[in-house]
């Protein structure tokens, strides 16, 4: 259970400075890696679905935030640093990639230890519920809870997208 703390520690950390640091693009940095703290505490707890969904939230509101925050006449900057942008990210996507195998190759076969709850899942879904889709009957019977906290974030998101992206209108 260290790793929580370590993570907790982190996001604590990246808070402080997002409050702390003058320039609104740092801040803006600072708060997106507090939210993937919290998508890497969500893994951590076991809850790869609630993981999947801070992810994907996160990466689209730090994108809004920071071109919202960016100013539009920022100069291009044509030095040699292209060299060291194309190695950083073949070096990322070969990282990516490499942990990606590994963990793929390590999930348990379908039907056995763990897998056990979604093969019977996947048995009875349809003749406990009386659902004709296997999919809708998990979702909706066996995972309402998570469903409706999902969507919670989804929207709390698209209020948050909205208010930040609204432009105000001339009077």
């Amino acid at each position: 259970m260290i790793e929580i703390h370590l993570i907790l520690l982190f996001m604590i950390a990246a808070a402080i400075i997002a409050v702390e640091v003058k320039d609104l693009l740092s801040s803006v940095i600072a708060v997106g890696a507090v939210g993937i703290g919290l998508c890497m505490a969500f893994l951590v707890l076991k809850a790869p679905d609630l993981a999947i969904m801070q992810l994907v939230v996160e990466i689209l509101s730090l994108i809004i935030l920071i071109r919202a925050t960016i100013r539009k006449d920022l100069p291009f900057s044509k030095s040699g640093r292209w060299v060291f942008n194309t190695l950083a990210t073949v070096s990322f996507i070969a990282v990516f990639l490499t942990i990606a195998y590994v963990a793929l190759k390590n999930l348990p076969a379908f039907g056995s230890g763990p897998m056990r709850v979604s093969k019977a899942y996947l048995d009875s879904a349809v003749a406990a519920t009386g659902s004709k889709n296997v999919v809708a009957s998990i979702i909706v019977n066996y995972r309402a809870y998570d469903t409706l906290g999902e969507v919670a974030i989804l929207f709390t998101a698209l209020i948050g997208i909205l208010a930040v992206a609204r432009r105000i209108g001339k009077k």
